[in-house]
């Protein structure tokens, strides 16, 4: 599996298809923490919501070194409290875990809505 893994790796990175890992991961990012910020703020973007907790203000850019490269991220800020990307503290599990789900969506061909869900079975390992 580790070799298997590697191989694949070794072949994206040497390949034009670098580009299209990089922007699969931050396509994925972006959704997670599109999730995590309507969660947070209880609603999603765009929605009216009485019970909504705080609202969005914002984008703060940040680079993600990542095995891939370099991915840009737009990181939403709030009004009231502060958000930060769960996926990014624990930085080198999130970064196995995440490239796993891209790498593995990419070579079964899954479609983006079920990219969700490959990423709910990752993480709960």
């Amino acid at each position: 599996m580790t070799n298997d893994m590697m191989n694949v790796r070794s072949l994206v990175e040497k390949s034009a298809d670098a580009d299209l890992l990089r922007e699969m991961i931050g396509l994925a990012a972006e959704r997670l923490m599109e999730l995590e910020v309507g969660s947070a703020t209880g609603a999603d973007f765009g929605v009216k919501n009485p019970m909504r907790l705080t609202q969005r203000n914002g984008y703060r850019d940040r680079d993600w070194e990542t095995r891939a490269g370099t991915v840009e991220l737009r990181i939403p800020k709030l009004r009231k409290g502060s958000y930060f990307p769960s996926f990014l503290e624990p930085r080198r599990m999130a970064e196995k875990a995440l490239t796993a789900v891209i790498q593995e969506a990419y070579i079964q061909g899954i479609s983006t809505r079920s990219v969700d869900d490959l990423w709910w079975m990752v993480s709960v390992r």
